[in-house]
């Protein structure tokens, strides 16, 4: 069964920056599109970026382009999400997850496998 873990969030001042990581096992993730989402309280789960099978393209919500970049390494089964300049409101809980295909890959119920996910907290 594919696990999915999450690692690298933290509390950090605006301007700041965090590479979040995600390590799957039990099942080979190469050929899956990968992606973020995030939570804040009281919202919805919401698309950030996700990354193609083999780093093809890649796609991200227009207010964190030019911030975050994603990228991954098959060879560790990991997605990486290096957030940089980050904004209060980029708080969030940081799910990431994997998905079969590469159509809407927006949306969330797209994705098969998720993990639990991490906090991160931007201070003013």
């Amino acid at each position: 069964q594919v696990q999915m873990v999450e690692s690298g969030g933290g509390l950090v001042q605006a301007g700041g920056s965090l590479n979040l990581s995600c390590t799957a096992t039990g099942g080979d993730l190469s050929n899956f599109v990968m992606g973020w989402f995030r939570q804040a309280p009281l919202n919805m789960r919401i698309f950030v970026a996700a990354i193609t099978a083999n780093g093809r393209s890649t796609h991200y919500i227009d207010s964190v382009k030019g911030r975050f970049t994603i990228s991954r390494d098959d060879a560790k089964n990991t997605v990486f999400l290096q957030m940089n300049n980050l904004k209060p409101e980029d708080t969030a809980v940081y799910s990431c997850a994997a998905a079969r295909y590469n159509d809407y890959i927006r949306r969330a119920r797209e994705y098969e496998y998720w993990g639990q996910g991490t906090q991160v907290t931007v201070s003013s």
